[in-house]
């Protein structure tokens, strides 16, 4: 055992095991290696000459290197990062001969970092995760016997230098544990002694001064003392002065100066500081070898310093910069790296800053995947995830008040709880006071010219503000309102946050004015702003709130008392003036501009503001552009119902109260039946663009293709999907949304379609009375009126004696006698159409008449259809009549789920048989009882252009969509018909209850199965408006049929 080839023999076999670690790719299997390696630094006595051996420092730090990128906290790299600081410890470079350390040093492949890197990272694995260390045991005796070395070696010593820095490390690493300052002074002493042992160009003089500097700068910030920064920043360039190009330490100084002069930016501001930093930084960067370990570190650093460059100066250019490198060092941190969750958060969080300012959903999109994918890697335990969750409920915040998806305000509730619950709390009053009591403290440690301080003055004002509303004390308002000066004052122009401090400035002093009515505060609120929104680029989403804080102040100015009348118009003109601009920015996005754009409309209409028509159009189109966005069409019928569901009959009273009669036909076309109109829209006929050039052609085909992508139904089980993959398809459509969009106004520099897709003008929908007046009943909160639309006559406004409460007696209004300007319109004409709207629409129009002895009623006069829409209307009866009738008869007598039979079910259908035309005039097919299935039906739908159902249906008011005809295994939808083509389809007849009957919170979306028949493509459908019994359904049945067959032809055209 104590052979004096021993310990030799043990290096040269751990060394033997390590390179078969390496060989085999056992990276976790170092036991053996590591026991070797101790084993022969145990044997060596500190005189024994091999203890120099270059080959013991370079294999065990080498070993370091491998295994803490491989592996997680455990006994191996504890051990490995013992054994490489007893060894560097014991034989600095500076001991070692140049020449053998040719020789004997690893290739660049084999050793990648310097000595000095190799130290810091075992110190900080045994700092993290050693729980010796935790107890400081380890740490204390090594302190201890360094102590003990420095007394062996006094002045005049060679060695006393080596000690001094040593112990002077091992101080540091004890403060940096345990936070005892005294720790820090006397490394510092220490370290500053060391320098003066050694003569400038001594090698080891860049170890010291680096050394130096890093405390010096520790102890920055830990007490704040500008001198400590400045001379740590000295010492740095000192000893960045002594790596020339080519040093192993070059990039590591580099960092180390860039570092501590972003540190002087962020606690002074001074912009060359900064620059400065970024220059070394970038320095840094270009001398890292494509993947070496510490690249993803210093390209972290640069981008870091980049975003804190546009905060200050606002260069959009800077924080591209950033999101490219943050891309960069992130594809350098795989999912074991572990820093790979603070890069996923950093990019996200830069993605975010440049959706705020420039608007483009794709960031947002990015941002959150990555901060899905953050939280992934935080499990529950890991002190991130609190962060972690909040960063990715602030997402979905921002996502919700950009889309107004209901999915992501209740997730990111949910992950806010959760944070919360991380964090413990009272739950009352108290804990306000005391964040605002924690904000204080936090501005005290933000000194005069710390880059912080503006941010937290701004916070400590937003918390008293808060405080404010919550508890109306004045105090709070007015300290809050004197640190947004304060704050201001600190962000000079250019720097990104100044509108965000005119604003929030702005706000309070209008609350302030609220609360005292002093009209200075109104004015300084005012020009706030306005300066606030010269300081906005043209494409600056921000502009939107600006115009809706200077609407609340003008708004504020029209109800002060004793000013000049002119004045107070001017203040309301200029109010509905920054309405619409909020409505027309662009890049604020489509639901942000949507509310903007219906606050328009309620101050126009509460002011009866000339503007109020313009807000109605404005409103109807972002609503239209808005829904479009939305793949789901149960989506869809949910943001009707969230928003104002009367727009389109509101739009229209307003154009009416002008004398604007054809205009108001146009708003009702364009605002009603907007879901089924965006579904009819993807399946446009283009047959006249079939004769222009290749480029047309080539849009064609791009028209096509996008359609028939858009047209497909979204995943039916969304609660099924995982809300990341349902993020991905909702991003999915709106992407082919904007690419269809701009297809579209490629189509639209076509000579002759101009107006491809555009909204009808009255012109074209009159060509829908054709074949007999329409009568178009509009009720609103302000009228209630009806227009009669002939084919070659202007349309006709006939107010009516009504109003929205009196609509119940309304069959009793509409008689011929009893209105004489309907009567004259309607004179000698035999069949009409009403297309009625909001309540209108749950009415027998049809019906109306003298319910007592020797009464009149509408049917002896006029035979009356129903129309959804106009255009609709048109469609239907554009179509040829086909020489032969392909005609199936569905019926289900015991559908899934029924309790019982329904007997008519078969006798209807044989007697709908039986007074039809034969063969070969119709082609006639039957499917009852256990062949009407859900696939059957539905084959038959798409195969038959005439159809008979007779079975139950189903009304779901909550999700209308999923109204359906009942079969014998499931039901067949309106969701499943709507996406059905029927564009060749003549006629159907729903013996069914309520198949003509909509949603009462979404009336002129007109969403039940016979309008979605007709939307679909079929001419003539024949629904019910209420529930009727057997006996009715078959006389109904027979009569219908004999008048519609009774001449042995089938035409369509005289069905409905």
């Amino acid at each position: 055992m104590d052979h004096p080839y021993r310990p030799a023999a043990l290096l040269n076999l751990a060394t033997a095991k390590f390179v078969s670690c390496q060989a085999d790719g056992r990276h976790l299997n170092l036991d053996i290696p590591i026991n070797l390696f101790q084993d022969a630094l145990d044997l060596h006595p500190t005189d024994h000459p091999d203890q120099t051996i270059t080959q013991h420092l370079a294999i065990a730090l080498e070993l370091l290197s491998k295994i803490l990128d491989v592996c997680h906290a455990n006994s191996h790299i504890h051990r490995a990062a013992l054994i490489a600081i007893e060894t560097s410890t014991l034989y600095s470079a500076e001991s070692i001969d140049a020449n053998d350390l040719g020789q004997e040093r690893p290739a660049a492949p084999m050793l990648p970092l310097s000595l000095n890197q190799l130290a810091h990272r075992a110190k900080w694995c045994l700092q993290k995760d050693d729980p010796r260390w935790s107890n400081g045991e380890d740490l204390d005796q090594a302190i201890a016997l360094q102590r003990e070395a420095l007394a062996l070696r006094p002045v005049g010593h060679t060695d006393r230098s080596r000690s001094l820095n040593n112990l002077a490390g091992q101080l540091s690493s004890r403060f940096e544990h345990r936070g005892n300052v005294e720790d820090l002074d006397q490394g510092i002493a220490l370290q500053r002694e060391a320098p003066a042992l050694r003569p400038v160009g001594h090698t080891g003089w860049f170890n010291s001064l680096n050394n130096l500097a890093g405390q010096l700068s520790s102890r920055f910030e830990h007490r704040g003392n500008d001198e400590d920064l400045d001379q740590a920043i000295g010492l740095q360039r000192e000893a960045l002065a002594l790596c020339p190009v080519g040093h192993t330490d070059q990039s590591l100084s580099l960092n180390n100066l860039a570092h501590q002069l972003s540190s002087r930016f962020k606690h002074r501001g001074n912009e060359e500081d900064l620059d400065q930093a970024i220059a070394l930084q970038r320095e840094a960067v270009a001398l890292y070898p494509v993947g070496h370990s510490d690249w993803s570190r210093s390209l972290y650093n640069l981008a870091a310093q980049l975003s804190s460059r546009f905060e200050h100066r606002g260069n959009g250019e800077d924080l591209n910069q950033a999101i490219a490198l943050q891309w960069e060092a992130l594809a350098l941190r795989p999912i074991s790296h572990t820093d790979r969750s603070r890069s996923l958060n950093s990019l996200a969080n830069g993605l975010s800053s440049r959706f705020s300012h420039r608007g483009n959903d794709e960031d947002l999109d990015q941002a959150i995947a990555l901060h899905r994918e953050a939280l992934a890697l935080c499990l529950v335990g890991h002190t991130d995830r609190s962060m972690s969750l909040n960063n990715l409920a602030g997402q979905l915040s921002s996502s919700f008040s950009h889309r107004g998806n209901d999915e992501d305000l209740d997730q990111g509730i949910a992950l806010h709880r959760e944070a919360l619950a991380l964090c413990p709390h009272r739950g009352n009053e108290e804990d306000l006071d005391q964040a605002i009591a924690l904000q204080r403290e936090a501005l005290a440690l933000c000194s005069f010219g710390h880059s912080d301080r503006s941010r937290s003055l701004h916070s400590l004002a937003n918390g008293l503000y808060y405080r404010f509303s919550h508890r109306g004390n004045d105090e709070d308002l007015d300290q809050a309102i004197a640190l947004h000066r304060e704050a201001l004052a600190l962000r000079p122009v250019g720097h990104t946050d100044r509108t965000w401090s005119l604003n929030s400035l702005a706000i309070q002093l209008s609350s302030h004015f609220e609360h005292q009515r002093n009209r200075e505060d109104l004015d300084e609120s005012r020009d706030n702003l306005g300066r606030a929104l010269t300081l906005l680029t043209q494409h600056d989403p921000h502009q939107l709130h600006v115009h809706n804080s200077l609407t609340n102040v003008y708004l504020l100015f029209h109800g002060l008392n004793g000013t000049s009348t002119g004045e107070v118009t001017d203040s309301l003109n200029a109010a509905m003036h920054n309405l619409k601009a909020a409505a027309n920015v662009v890049s604020a996005g489509l639901l942000p501009r949507l509310r903007a754009s219906l606050s328009w409309v309620r101050h126009a209409l509460q002011h009866s503001h000339g503007t109020e028509l313009e807000a109605h159009v404005t409103s109807m189109q972002l609503l239209d552009a808005y829904m479009s966005t939305t793949a789901s069409v149960s989506s869809c019928h949910n943001i009707m119902k969230d928003f104002l569901s009367t727009l389109a009959v509101d739009a229209a009273s307003c154009a009416l109260r002008s004398g604007e009669v054809c205009r108001a036909v146009e708003l009702l076309e364009q605002g009603r039946t907007i879901i089924w109109t965006q579904m009819t829209r993807l399946r446009t006929p283009l047959d006249s663009l079939q004769t222009c050039d290749d480029h047309a052609a080539a849009l064609i085909k791009k028209f096509r293709d996008l359609s028939s992508l858009l047209d497909k139904p979204p995943a039916n089980d969304r609660e099924a999907t995982s809300r990341v993959n349902v993020e991905a398809q909702e991003a999915r459509y709106r992407h082919l949304v904007k690419d269809w969009n701009r297809a579209v106004e490629e189509i639209w520099k076509i000579e002759g379609f101009s107006c491809f897709l555009l909204p009808p003008l009255f012109s074209d929908l009159q060509d829908a009375a054709r074949d007999g007046p329409i009568i178009v009943l509009i009720v609103s909160k302000s009228s209630c009126d009806a227009i009669i639309i002939l084919h070659k006559q202007p349309p006709t406004k006939i107010p009516l004696p009504t109003n929205i409460e009196k609509l119940q007696i309304l069959a009793t209004r509409l008689q011929c006698r009893s209105t004489p300007a309907l009567t004259t319109a309607l004179a000698e004409l035999s069949r009409i159409w009403w297309c009625p709207t909001s309540v209108f629409n749950f009415l027998p129009l049809h019906a109306a008449g003298q319910y007592w002895r020797d009464g009149q009623f509408l049917s002896q006069f006029y035979v009356s259809s129903y129309t959804p829409s106009l255009t609709a209307l048109i469609k239907a009866r554009r179509h040829d009549r086909s020489l032969s009738v392909s005609f199936a008869a569905i019926g289900q007598d015991h559908p899934a789920g029924a309790s019982h039979t329904l007997e008519c079910v078969e006798p209807e259908l044989e007697l709908v048989q039986s007074l039809l035309p034969p063969p070969p005039t119709v082609s006639f097919t039957k499917i009852t009882s256990v062949d009407a299935m859900q696939s059957r039906a539905l084959c038959a739908l798409r195969e038959n252009t005439w159809l008979h159902f007779s079975c139950h249906g189903t009304q779901k008011y909550e999700d209308p969509f999923n109204l359906a005809f009942l079969m014998r295994d499931q039901p067949l939808s309106l969701l499943d018909i709507a996406q059905t083509d029927l564009s060749r389809h003549e006629f159907t007849f729903l013996s069914a209850y309520d198949t003509a009957v909509g949603d009462q919170d979404t009336p002129d979306e007109v969403i039940h199965l016979a309008a979605g028949l007709q939307f679909a493509g079929v001419k003539s459908v024949v629904g019910t408006l209420w529930k009727v019994n057997d006996s009715t359904v078959q006389r109904l049945v027979e009569a219908f049929y004999k008048n519609l067959c009774g001449d042995g032809k089938m035409n369509s055209k005289q069905a409905a």
